[in-house]
């Protein structure tokens, strides 16, 4: 059972469904065990409120009739009698104004005001009315009713000061007035509203507001206004400059930038002249970091990057690409930038999946953005064709590349990165003052603490910075040797390990020869065990946790219990980074250590245990993705998702195809619920065309999982699948085969071909009751549920319960959307709405953004049949916002017709026409006949208003 108190008391089943309690006794009943959250309530406390102390007689026996009917109503177990008194099983999440606490709490924790203001939204939109209004009059619930009403200004307080952080002074200005008309003593909520009104250019209304409130107070409570809306007041007197409008540069700036681990050192005037070549002021919009590997090209873009996220409105963006192939394209790189800027969700319902660099281009076209293309340098001519397509496409676009060698196209400007600076005398002060001295000593003091530069030791220091060319790689690799050694001995070991100059290796510059032996040299101090783990570490593309390093490292001559160890010391040597539970090894070793591979001659067998690991892992996760640990195993597979590439990319290059086939399989189920349509099409595509023996079943399960892809990504003319034609016929596991119906079936529906689509779910769903598959009869049963002739209410019910049954929340998502629109079609506008914001806190828990458009969009339209303006409105800006982080066209042309019918329905006829000509510009754009003929219908019913 689910209650709401927050506004009349009411009841729902597991399934959504209301529950009637009644009589007026029966119902003060149980809104007084649920004002006690769950604890004991003594019979003769109960008798007392409900009787207002005037029990009549027989008065246990009373309490006894209504305690029974109410377990008729909610079930016996649901009512407990126990010493202490009567008390109500509830759940964590079973009230409304516990899951109004959890959501405000949430929206504080949050550091991004938008999530802030969403989880606000959603928080307040759980109010019906005043809570407990059924027992408003009830003493037993004032002290209640009074905390909830509290936290409910609270939270509307708080939500009004991040809209305005956010810039929404113009709606706050008028939609705050009534509120505090109502609480005209609530000084904060006066504040925001001051500041509001002074924002939209009222400063006149915002200083008569002030006088309002010093005669209220005065006449009431015989107070002056406290000292902070006061000095507000004084600062609109004065038009004091920080009360203006926040402009899109000081909003919270959106990047994936990580947050730097130690200090970047000898590089500021660098970060300034990057900083100045991207800046407003320069006409410059690419800029390639060039210079030998180890010398610290990706920290010096990443720190001058950090530096312009406010500058850059729609984000700052790194897009790390060491880990795809040497044979990548174009689009191979523009997945990856869709991907990295949220877009991979939307991509999949979009025309032109063959051509993403066009997609991409188009997708940001009027974003103010910059993306910091990493590791680029075996890439070069695929990166250099996608840099110049969002050069000529993308206006206010900017690149930022580090690359050992330059681009060479139209509008790049190279920035060489040398070397730190070397000290250039002998005495302590100079060389303190050189910048590869400073990492150095810094490194140093870190390994070994109590490290001091001094008298004694610089000429030490500073001959170890010259014999390392100051290569900031080489000078972090070799600082915490002084564990061990003196900065002397250090020095001597260098000068008699590295070879002399006249006999370095021909066709490498200097410096990329000094890292090299300095790599060798670590390399050779390490033991035996340890440069296998080392070298073993560099068959993954992008880190990777301890489980897969010891799957992956191990064999029979080193054992898998030694593995964790062998890294903890390969870390406290600076070869192997340690970041958030994941071990990495830096560009330069990681290259050097695929060299060491081969010269062992387990290249072959690393990949292959490699390529094993990686396909258990997608098997592993792949059923946990439709039970209760979806979000994690979602969150884990985002982590895995270059190495899992690399896996089916060695699978198939070497011809493994069983492994390719069982990857693919895997990961198709993944890709569907991220949207990667497009990564899946290929991959199952490039697994089909491998040679060997595979297995049959893997192989027809392969084929009917592309056919349910290229249903959903080719344009409805196109025949993926031929009529009458079943793809998942050979699939032999009953399970899977009808798993596969329901996924080519639901294909089918969406292409048009309703007939072929509705026959396969079908056979999909008795297939699921013959195997007992409690997943595939939920989702053959929630797909079914369209049909309106019948069962189709009753289907979705069922369906949602064994989604609820087996934990799948997006299951529970989609059977939402059924019952929402089953509520809908009977005329239940609260229903509707309630089960879509239901809905709406599941998207946003998993991360699906078009489903989460999707939820505000129904919730926008439901407000407008119940003539809310004002909250359709708020409901429309925040699909809007959501669609156009993500380029999500369809979602922000429906967003602004929602937008244009909210005003029109407010009687703004000038923003209702601004906003559905803004729907039919896009739609245009972008090729939605749909929203096009939408959009000029709206607009003449506004033009004949």
């Amino acid at each position: 059972m689910r209650y709401g108190v927050l506004g009349p008391l009411a009841v729902w089943d597991a399934e959504g469904q209301p529950v009637k309690v009644p009589e007026v006794k029966v119902r003060a009943l149980l809104a007084n065990l649920l004002i006690h959250g769950g604890g004991p309530v003594p019979a003769d406390r109960l008798i007392d409120d409900l009787w207002t102390g005037n029990p009549p007689g027989g008065s246990a026996n009373a309490l006894h009739s209504k305690v029974s009917q109410l377990r008729r109503v909610l079930g016996r177990e649901q009512v407990v009698r126990e010493p202490a008194g009567y008390r109500l099983l509830l759940a964590d999440d079973t009230v409304d104004a516990l899951r109004f606490q959890a959501l405000a709490e949430r929206a504080r924790a949050h550091k991004e005001p938008t999530a802030q203001g969403d989880l606000f939204a959603d928080a307040l939109a759980l109010w019906r009315g005043p809570a407990y209004a059924d027992v408003a009059e009830s003493l037993f619930a004032r002290g209640e009713i009074a905390r909830l009403e509290g936290l409910r200004l609270t939270a509307l307080e708080d939500q009004a000061e991040v809209r305005l952080m956010l810039g929404e002074h113009l709606p706050l200005a008028t939609g705050l007035g009534e509120l505090v008309a109502q609480h005209p003593l609530r000084e904060r909520l006066r504040m925001v509203h001051m500041r509001a009104l002074y924002r939209a250019g009222r400063q006149g209304d915002a200083l008569r507001s002030f006088q309002e409130l010093r005669r209220q107070l005065a006449r009431e409570l015989g107070v002056s206004p406290g000292p902070e809306v006061s000095t507000l007041h004084e600062a609109i007197l004065r038009q004091e400059p920080h009360l203006a409008p926040p402009t899109a540069e000081s909003l919270s700036p959106r990047t994936n930038l990580p947050i730097a681990l130690t200090s970047l050192i000898g590089r500021g005037e660098a970060v300034g002249q990057v900083r100045a070549r991207l800046s407003s002021d320069s006409h410059t919009r690419l800029v390639t970091l060039t210079g030998l590997g180890g010398v610290g090209k990706t920290r010096l873009a990443i720190a001058a990057a950090r530096d312009m996220t406010q500058r850059f409105t729609d984000g700052v963006w790194l897009v790390e690409l060491a880990g795809l192939g040497a044979a990548s394209t174009p689009n191979d790189i523009a997945e990856r930038v869709i991907t990295t800027l949220g877009l991979c969700d939307t991509a999949a319902t979009e025309p032109n999946l063959d051509d993403l660099v066009t997609w991409l281009c188009q997708a940001v076209a009027d974003k103010r953005l910059l993306i910091l293309l990493d590791n680029c340098e075996h890439l070069v001519d695929p990166v250099a064709a996608l840099a110049g397509a969002v050069l000529s496409s993308v206006p206010a676009g900017h690149l930022l590349v580090t690359s050992q060698e330059a681009l060479d196209i139209p509008g790049e400007v190279v920035h060489p990165v040398p070397p730190l600076a070397l000290p250039q005398h002998t005495d302590p002060g100079a060389v303190a003052r050189s910048s590869a001295v400073e990492l150095f000593v810094e490194r140093a003091a870190a390994a070994a603490p109590g490290f001091l530069l001094d008298a004694d030791n610089a000429p030490a220091v500073s001959a170890i910075c010259r014999r390392l060319d100051g290569i900031p790689l080489a000078l972090e690799l070799v600082a915490p040797r002084l564990r061990t050694l003196s900065p002397h001995e250090l020095a001597a070991c260098l000068d008699s390990r590295f070879p002399p100059p006249e006999v370095r290796a021909r066709g490498l510059p200097a410096r990329q020869q000094t890292l090299r032996s300095m790599l060798d040299w670590s390399w050779h101090l390490l033991t035996a065990d340890e440069r296998t783990v080392l070298r073993r570490l560099a068959v993954h593309a992008d880190g990777c946790t301890l489980s897969a390093a010891e799957t992956v490292s191990a064999d029979r001559d080193l054992h898998v219990e030694g593995v964790a160890d062998l890294l903890s010391r390969l870390v406290d040597r600076s070869l192997v980074v340690r970041e958030a539970g994941r071990f990495r090894l830096l560009e330069s070793v990681a290259a050097y250590c695929a060299e060491r591979l081969a010269e062992a001659g387990e290249a072959v067998a690393v990949r292959a245990r490699f390529v094993r690991c990686y396909a258990e892992l997608a098997e592993r996760e792949s059923e946990r993705l439709r039970g209760p640990e979806q979000r994690r195993c979602l969150e884990r597979l985002d982590a895995e998702t270059v190495n899992l590439r690399r896996a089916l990319d060695l699978a198939v290059t070497e011809d493994a195809g069983e492994h390719a086939l069982r990857l693919v399989n895997a990961m198709a189920w993944f890709w569907f619920l991220r949207g990667r349509l497009t990564e899946a099409r290929r991959s199952l595509r490039a697994a089909l065309a491998t040679q060997g023996e595979t297995d049959p079943t893997a192989r027809a399960a392969a084929r009917a999982w592309l056919a349910g892809i290229e249903l959903r990504t080719s344009s409805t003319g196109a025949t993926p699948v031929p009529a009458d034609e079943d793809p998942t016929a050979t699939v032999a596991d009953p399970v899977l085969r009808a798993r596969l119906q329901w996924f080519v079936g639901t294909g089918l529906t969406g292409h048009g071909r309703h007939g072929e689509g509705r026959h396969l779910v079908e056979a999909s769903l008795a297939g699921a009751r013959s195997a007992q598959d409690r997943w595939g009869e939920a989702a053959a049963l929630v797909e079914l549920a369209g049909d309106t002739q019948g069962r189709g209410e009753s289907a979705a019910e069922l369906g949602a319960a064994l989604f609820h049954e087996v934990g799948d929340r997006w299951g529970q998502l989609r059977a939402t959307r059924s019952l929402a629109l089953a509520a809908e079609r009977n005329g239940d506008h609260a229903r509707t709405e309630r089960l879509h914001r239901e809905g709406l806190l599941v998207a946003e828990e998993l991360g699906l953004w078009t489903e989460v458009v999707e939820a505000l969009t129904w919730l926008g339209q439901t407000a407008l049949a119940d003539g809310h303006a004002r909250r359709a409105t708020e409901l429309y800006e925040r699909a809007l916002s959501a669609s156009t982080e993500r380029a999500y066209s369809r979602g922000e042309i429906r967003a602004e017709i929602g937008l244009g019918l909210a005003a029109r329905l407010r009687g703004d006829q000038e923003a209702a026409t601004r906003h559905l000509n803004r729907a039919l510009a896009k739609s245009r754009a972008s090729g939605h006949a749909a929203g096009a003929a939408n959009a000029l219908a709206e607009l003449k019913r506004v033009s004949r208003a």
